[in-house]
């Protein structure tokens, strides 16, 4: 008997489950609509009354799902903390529209809306991990979620409520839904002039997801809301976060969101209050400011709603601002694995000195608590800071750095100019004056990128970290490359250098079809802009709104190889072949 309700329990739970999902589905496309579309007022009022009314079923049947969790008396699962959390939201909202209590302004409609679309999330991520009823190779599922992603962009930017004046061309919102689904940065139309508040928030979105990637946030949530992911799911995973061990996905699943979320909330709290609140017409346009501009910096999209970027006369000599900013892009442009890599190696230094100071005991050791990789990462990306800061202050010293009155303010330019580069976008210089050396130095540290695993670009440090080993190991006569007392492996050097070659290959072809539809702009110019689209990057000489809409789909398709990586593309239309068990003789190649 007690099996039988148990068995009719989950029944129900099932029924509601997909219940939620259709009709939260149908309220999040009202909403769009209404938002991004309608401008019929009795319209708007009739749809607002059908909102309200699933809106507060869903509360009505969250209760329900949780009483039935509690009656089936057994171990809850995280999916029963996560309906607690939305029950709990839906519930404030509710109240604070129906005045029962003072919680703080959450009456206005657009709280409901995110009500919505959160129970939409919720229930999708319990039926989005579908890699139970068909297989699909990783690499496709990646490139694919990315095309769905910006197409489903491009249609929101097309909405009449997402521009001001209603006149973007499909090819403008394709261009800007890739960019900030690429987290590239280039821009075609001015943001904070064209884009509502709506667009803007549109691309905001893109950005978050972009950056991490859907199926990073599909994990995650799936996880979330159903307590548990399969062996096949995590599996697939595993070729998403770049994780060997299959048992250790959900650990880097979470780690890579709460990373994200916990840097882009200090960002934006820090952002808030070194920027002056008379800029502002509002607290809530100060608000959105801060959160943007952190999520942009940390996913290193370079994405900005000032017109003249950093640049704006308003920012351009608040230091501390971009001192914020350039932390986020160099965390962001690290990697995960290295931030939760330092935050180990960080914590286990402060036990030490608490059990040294307090307990008056002995330094304990652990090898390695900074993986190969992190080292590596660590060193190139100092390197690569520190040269860059020099390089700048001094190119630039009697060029864009001549406005700056004292030391402090040339300096962190010059340190910010020499961080942007690696795939972040922002510019507190006018690139248009950048001395022609300097700009050379801005396209080799564009080409270089952020490292593996991060939301930069590029060929990434390790790559380039490589090939310098390597022709430091052949220069002294070295057989093998050899670095903090490890050898680097063979296939490791084998693929640098194919990665290499393939983004000399992209470049050049890119700027040679740029060449041939954009050939006024100037040929230093076009290989910029092929660089930074490549990249990822978003840095510009002032030509991406003045580029023709044949040069805009090259650029299209750049930014889209860059940002899945030309050797992923090549991967998946290489089939499979199977080793064979025999092997020629070898011989020497000249060179």
């Amino acid at each position: 008997m007690e099996r039988f309700d148990k068995e009719k329990i989950t029944k129900i739970r099932s029924g509601i489950d997909q219940f939620m999902l259709w009709t939260s589905l149908a309220c999040s496309l009202l909403v769009l609509y209404l938002v991004g579309y309608n401008t019929d007022l009795a319209f708007e009022k009739i749809m607002m009354a059908v909102l309200t009314f699933f809106f507060d079923s869903f509360i009505l049947l969250l209760l329900l799902k949780v009483l039935l969790i509690i009656s089936l008396r057994k171990n809850y699962r995280v999916s029963f903390l996560s309906e607690i959390i939305l029950f709990l939201y839906l519930s404030l909202i509710f109240i604070a529209r129906y005045d029962l209590l003072d919680v703080g302004g959450l009456e206005g409609a657009s709280w409901m809306f995110v009500g919505i679309f959160a129970v939409f999330i919720v229930e999708l991520s319990k039926t989005s991990l579908f890699f139970e009823h068909f297989y699909l190779n990783p690499t496709v599922l990646f490139i694919i979620s990315f095309l769905v992603l910006i197409l489903f962009g491009t249609f929101l930017l097309l909405l009449p409520k997402s521009s001001v004046n209603n006149d973007l061309s499909f090819l403008d919102a394709l261009f800007m839904a890739t960019s900030a689904v690429c987290v590239t940065g280039l821009s075609v139309t001015d943001i904070s002039r064209n884009f509502t508040m709506f667009g803007q928030n549109v691309l905001l979105a893109l950005i978050q997801f972009g950056g991490l990637g859907i199926m990073t946030f599909t994990g995650f949530f799936g996880f979330f809301f159903t307590g548990a992911l399969s062996y096949k799911n995590q599996l697939m995973f595993t070729e998403f976060v770049n994780e060997r061990k299959i048992s250790s996905v959900v650990r880097a699943l979470t780690t890579i969101i709460s990373i994200t979320f916990f840097f882009e909330a200090i960002g934006a709290l820090l952002i808030f209050f070194s920027v002056e609140h008379a800029k502002f017409n509002s607290l809530s346009e100060r608000i959105h400011f801060s959160l943007f501009h952190s999520i942009s910096a940390f996913c290193n999209a370079g994405f900005s709603t000032l017109s003249n970027g950093l640049y704006d006369i308003n920012f351009r000599f608040n230091y501390s601002f971009q001192l914020i900013i350039a932390i986020l892009l160099i965390i962001g442009g690290m990697g995960f694995a290295l931030v939760h890599n330092i935050y180990r190696f960080l914590l286990r230094w402060y036990g030490n000195f608490r059990n040294r100071l307090l307990y008056r005991q002995a330094f304990t050791f652990k090898p390695w608590v900074l993986s190969f990789n992190s080292r590596l990462i660590s060193w190139v990306t100092a390197i690569l800071i520190v040269l860059g800061t020099i390089a700048c202050f001094l190119l630039e010293y009697k060029y864009t750095l001549t406005e700056h009155t004292n030391w402090q303010g040339k300096l962190v330019t010059a340190f910010f100019t020499g961080v942007t580069p690696r795939t972040a976008g922002f510019n507190t210089v006018d690139m248009a004056h950048l001395s022609f050396p300097t700009i050379l130095v801005v396209m080799f540290l564009m080409w270089i990128g952020g490292s593996p695993g991060s939301t930069g670009g590029g060929i990434k440090t390790t790559t380039f970290g490589i090939a310098a080993l390597n022709i430091y190991s052949l220069g002294r006569g070295y057989k093998h490359i050899q670095i903090f007392k490890r050898e680097i492996s063979e296939e490791s050097v084998r693929r640098a250098f194919a990665i290499i070659t393939l983004s000399i290959v992209s470049l050049a072809l890119a700027t040679f079809l740029l060449a041939i539809t954009d050939g006024d702009k100037g040929l230093l110019a076009l290989a910029f802009e092929s660089i930074s689209a490549y990249s990822t990057v978003g840095l510009t000489l002032g030509i991406t709104p003045q580029i023709s809409d044949a040069g805009k789909l090259i650029l299209i398709a750049t930014m889209f190889m860059g940002r899945v990586g030309t050797l992923t593309l090549v991967l998946t239309l290489i089939k499979n072949i199977q080793n064979k068990g025999y092997q020629y003789p070898k011989e020497e190649v000249t060179f």
